[in-house]
């Protein structure tokens, strides 16, 4: 793939996560697994704190939402009236949590929980949050160079802190100028990367957005920010059409700034 130029009039870096400053395989085969084993025991533990009966409430009003939908299951009003009826309640929570999740669902009310409970995760040190090792020298680089780096990830803002804050490279969020996720907008639709360079202060075509995902690359594109697709063990495989249109990077190593050569 060899080096990739960061355009001349680049000022900001936009970083996707998974797949590309952290392995499929951390998100797939360790936090998601902790939320659905742990989910049930989290919820008996936090039952009675504020923050958790506002993630049932949002989990709640999401089941309405959803009560059409195929297999989707109702989470029923809290009457107070017994331990048993407590135990109903949690459980159906755990099964709505778990449908979503077999859906690969991106809601508020799951996203909040699931942050909830990576925080417990991350601070008692079950949890690391993992990178590839080209990432935080690569954005020390860029940051030396004068480029302003970003987090755009459909995980909550809040799920991208603890993972960057309590990383096997220690705490790296002092590398990031700001974070955004899914309440910006969908990374599938144009419209977000407008909102995004609205919001830092840029054009759009002053953004390099990297992501595994074609359809995130194909939508930044159309809001006329530059992109690469970054091509990492475990990442979806692409199309030959997608390898020929998109410029490829395997590493962040492969980026280099005009200005540097």
């Amino acid at each position: 793939m060899g080096l990739l130029p960061v355009p001349a009039e680049g000022r900001a870096i936009l970083l996707d996560i998974e797949g590309t400053t952290t392995p499929i395989a951390f998100v797939q085969e360790i936090l998601f697994p902790y939320i659905r084993d742990n989910v049930k025991e989290y919820l008996r533990a936090h039952w009675e704190e504020e923050e958790c009966q506002r993630d049932v409430r949002l989990l709640r009003k999401q089941a309405e939402e959803d009560s059409s939908l195929d297999g989707a299951v109702p989470i029923p009003l809290d009457s107070g009236s017994g331990e048993e009826e407590l135990e109903q309640l949690i459980q159906a929570l755990v099964d709505n949590v778990h449908w979503q999740m077999a859906l690969d669902r991106k809601t508020t009310a799951l996203k909040q929980l699931q942050g909830h409970m990576w925080r417990a995760a991350y601070a008692t040190g079950h949890i690391k949050g993992e990178l590839f090792e080209d990432v935080v020298p690569a954005i020390r680089k860029w940051r030396e160079a004068g480029m302003k780096v970003y987090i755009y990830s459909s995980g909550s803002i809040e799920a991208q802190k603890l993972l960057f804050g309590y990383s096997t490279e220690g705490d790296i969020l002092e590398l990031f100028d700001g974070h955004f996720d899914t309440k910006i907008g969908p990374k599938v639709e144009s419209e977000s990367y407008r909102r995004i360079a609205t919001s830092i202060g840029c054009a759009t075509n002053n953004i390099l957005f990297l992501t595994d995902v074609p359809r995130e690359a194909s939508a930044a594109e159309e809001a006329e920010a530059h992109v690469a697709v970054v091509t990492r063990p475990g990442n979806a495989g692409l199309t030959d059409d997608e390898k020929s249109y998109y410029s490829l990077i395997s590493s962040f190593s492969e980026l280099f700034l005009p200005s540097s050569t």
